[in-house]
């Protein structure tokens, strides 16, 4: 199969179905409808989250991501990994899938953990991370339980931590956070169980968009960066 970019059909079939389930539908991340709607999104299609060759393909789509990103600007950007080709019956499957596919670009990436986060997935200030900088991630799938997460395919998204630093130090962070709450209440009839404000619990509980319990424990494990 040739590579999945934008001039291919299915690309721009997934493009067009991720607008519609951003922009048409009543998405409650109000972060989200404008990153779609000013163009500052960055839609990358895989054939595998598993395989090796997919993966640093994808490890060096986001490091010219973040080459690109302009770190003293307020215009925030996010990338987008989409797995057309992937099925997850249930959630469970997808969270297993999810951390394994981090595990495994955690191993092949080549760069230090970013510094200004923690690397232990039971600190209240880990960020994932991935050449050099920390991510929020985000994990998508058409079965999740809450209606904001179910996409069209099976996807992870990378939002660079430093964003929501900016955000904070705007002076927005909390009035953002209170709006997509709200929408997100309206829309479900009650907000994310497991969301919490960095620094308070493990950001490592949001990943996969199941309501894990206090007994869950993250997978994921750090090891060399250096291959």
């Amino acid at each position: 199969m040739n590579p999945i970019t934008p001039t291919h059909p299915l690309y721009q079939t997934i493009d067009e179905d991720y607008k519609d389930f951003i922009l048409t539908q009543k998405h409650p991340c109000v972060m989200a409808k404008t990153l779609f709607m000013t163009d500052n999104y960055h839609l990358n299609v895989y054939k595998s989250s598993k395989h090796t060759e997919d993966l640093n393909a994808l490890l060096k789509d986001l490091e010219a991501f973040i080459n690109q990103y302009d770190f003293e600007s307020n215009v925030f950007e996010s990338f987008l990994a989409v797995f057309p080709f992937e099925h997850y019956e249930s959630e469970l499957d997808f969270e297993n899938s999810l951390w394994q596919s981090l595990q495994q670009l955690h191993e092949l990436d080549d760069c230090d953990w970013d510094a200004t986060v923690s690397d232990d997935p039971d600190d209240p200030n880990f960020s994932f991370s991935l050449k050099g900088h920390a991510f929020y991630i985000v994990g998508l799938h058409p079965h999740s339980s809450r209606m904001a997460r179910q996409s069209p395919y099976p996807t992870i998204v990378f939002n660079l931590h430093v964003q929501f630093e900016r955000l904070r130090h705007m002076g927005s962070y909390k009035k953002v956070k209170k709006r997509i709450r709200k929408r997100d209440e309206k829309l479900q009839g009650h907000i994310n169980p497991v969301l919490k404000d960095f620094g308070k619990d493990s950001e490592t509980k949001q990943y996969s968009g199941r309501a894990v319990d206090s007994t869950w424990k993250c997978p994921f494990h750090k090891t060399s960066n250096f291959i």
